[in-house]
């Protein structure tokens, strides 16, 4: 009898294509119906089915509101570990022109649960680190004297963002770039703050952002950065 935890009870959560096609669109980090999630793919009933058992094994977790419920994953680690996974995966077939064009936006720039990722995602974390905000130890990342300074200005309450109960700031491997970008309460809050600005708007039915003409020139401008 082994003595460590069972890896195969969430491999075969895994290893079910509709389940893992379900888990990479929760990425977005927003809560969803059985019927957002189908995707036309597969039933609401099936999807549905395939929820209960992603609630059961404690990746994903519901709330009912009335008559419906809403599905999320059930925490920033899941998310993390299904990044990783997405990383030394296999890209997708690309069977048609809209799935290219699909496959293209995410990897331009997307939400990764609640942070930026894609190549925007990355180029981001460069600026800052090559501007002296942020500095890169083995999983995360330190804001500088500097950094500090930076943020305040920028309008992002980093006081506020520690005190949440979570990781601050940690390097998150994206899956497109093969590179880390910033995750944690920091990543989320510039996330956050960016939507605010209207530097970047979310795309419909996928987890891919798009940089507004405002985004590219702020970016430009505070960040350096040709979008």
């Amino acid at each position: 009898m082994s003595i460590n935890p069972n890896m195969v009870e969430i491999a075969s959560l895994l290893g079910e294509t509709s389940r893992a096609t379900i888990l990479a669109s929760l990425l977005d980090g927003r809560f969803h119906t059985a019927g957002e999630l189908a995707m036309a793919v597969i039933t609401p009933q099936t999807a549905s089915f395939h929820l209960s058992k992603l609630v059961e094994g404690n990746l994903v977790k519901v709330e009912k509101h009335g008559r419906h419920r809403y599905y999320q994953l059930a925490n920033g680690e899941i998310a993390r570990i299904l990044e990783s996974l997405l990383a030394i995966s296999p890209p997708p077939e690309v069977r048609s022109l809209k799935q290219s064009s699909q496959v293209k936006m995410l990897q331009e720039a997307r939400t990764c649960y609640d942070h930026l990722a894609g190549k925007l995602g990355v180029q981001l974390t460069e600026s800052m680190l090559k501007a002296g905000y942020l500095e890169k130890e083995e999983r995360e990342f330190t804001v500088t004297p500097k950094g500090d300074h930076f943020f305040s200005e920028f309008g992002i309450d980093l006081l506020d963002l520690r005190r949440k109960r979570r990781s601050f700031s940690h390097s998150c491997l994206d899956w497109s770039e093969r590179h880390h970008h910033l995750g944690g309460t920091l990543g989320n809050g510039l996330l956050t703050h960016l939507f605010d600005l209207g530097w970047i708007v979310r795309v419909p039915s996928i987890r891919a952002v798009k940089v507004t003409p405002k985004g590219k020139e702020g970016f430009k401008e505070v960040f350096c950065i040709e979008v």
